[in-house]
């Protein structure tokens, strides 16, 4: 009975394995790590990117990780995106978000999934409309509702 689940255990590691190697083989863009969003102003500059205006507070995420396939398929793994100001600090705002792909000026976006009580978040779904391969200058932003931004992606090489 034993040696039976060892196998299986093994044979499901595999199978996820495999997976996992087929989503990088296809891969068109990946991001390891994020950015809060910081709603400055310098001077008549605001921390606008791509033309899309920060959250009106500041926002920090402990952690995230994306990955864009050449047919358009997203994931991405958000953790702890949670409001760095305001009377509502440390809270998620009763937030959902999006992720919104820029290939050059280019945007490609997901459906808004909610943000849990903690912060995580994950996009499982396929960007509209397919982004351009190559996708150049990528820049990978987690967007409200209100298009506002509270997030950033760092691109991996």
């Amino acid at each position: 009975m034993r040696k039976t689940l060892n196998l299986l255990v093994v044979a499901v590691a595999l199978v996820e394995l495999a997976a996992v190697d087929t989503w990088a083989a296809e891969s068109l863009v990946r991001f390891d790590g994020g950015i809060g969003s910081t709603p400055l102003s310098a001077g008549p500059a605001s921390n606008v990117v791509r033309g899309v205006s920060p959250g009106g507070q500041p926002w920090v995420i402990r952690d995230l990780k994306a990955a864009v396939r050449v047919d358009g398929s997203i994931k991405v793994d958000g953790r702890g995106l949670l409001l760095a100001g305001g009377n509502t600090i440390g809270g998620n705002g009763n937030q959902s978000v999006r992720a919104v792909l820029f290939c050059g000026n280019l945007a490609q976006q997901s459906a808004l999934v909610p943000l849990e009580a903690n912060g995580d978040f994950r996009i499982d779904d396929v960007l509209t409309p397919t982004p351009p391969n190559p996708c150049s200058s990528p820049v990978l932003l987690i967007v409200s509702g209100g298009d506002r931004w509270f997030a950033a992606g760092i691109p991996v090489d």
